[in-house]
């Protein structure tokens, strides 16, 4: 008799613990537990930061209004080429830039297409070349001050990079006369003030 009340005994404490965790798994998935995203992230592709860096950031000091640009090295650390198409900053609308030589100048022009970055390759930003152009900082950025930007990818990722500001001379470039920039709403022309600006 004893055997067959601990068999019995045992058949109800096992149905108990089958009952227990059927409905903790119908709990836990009516609230979306941490194994739904997980699952989901894969889908995604891999996080930003795998896939592209920005490495020695820094930007050229400038006055409340004034243009200036940001500079640094873009790393691709993977086996396909990425495309840059836009970048953002609380501080600044921005727009994508590069350097041509027109007349015997050096002249600053939207970057069409975007920054492309071959598979484990670098393109350089820096004075004289590519940039990203902060086109009318709201304030001051002052040496020593950190400005955040997130670049804006042709897959639709993102990544996201701060930069710290430091006083620089130019390179001597200047806008197209005539040229309009797209966004900015101002000609650039002779009469500009912002013609001769470097970044």
């Amino acid at each position: 008799m004893p055997n067959i009340l601990n068999r019995g005994s045992r058949r109800r404490t096992l149905a108990a613990v089958a009952l227990a965790g059927a409905l903790t798994t119908l709990g836990l998935a009516g609230c979306g537990n941490g194994d739904d995203t997980a699952a989901a992230a894969p889908t995604t592709g891999p996080s930003a930061a795998t896939t592209l860096t920005v490495k020695d950031p820094w930007v050229k000091a400038s006055k409340a209004g004034v243009m200036t640009a940001a500079f640094g090295t873009l790393v691709n650390n993977t086996g396909a080429a990425i495309t840059v198409v836009g970048a953002e900053s609380p501080a600044s609308p921005m727009e994508l830039h590069e350097m041509t030589m027109k007349d015997g100048k050096m002249l600053m022009q939207p970057k069409q297409g975007g920054f492309v970055i071959e598979a484990g390759g670098t393109h350089e930003l820096s004075p004289g070349g590519d940039h990203l152009m902060l086109m009318k900082p709201a304030a001051e950025v002052a040496a020593g001050d950190e400005v955040t930007f997130t670049l804006k990818l042709a897959d639709g990722k993102t990544v996201p990079f701060a930069a710290v500001a430091k006083p620089f001379a130019g390179a001597g470039e200047s806008y197209d006369p005539g040229m309009s920039m797209p966004g900015s709403g101002m000609p650039m022309d002779g009469a500009s003030p912002m013609a001769s600006m470097t970044p």
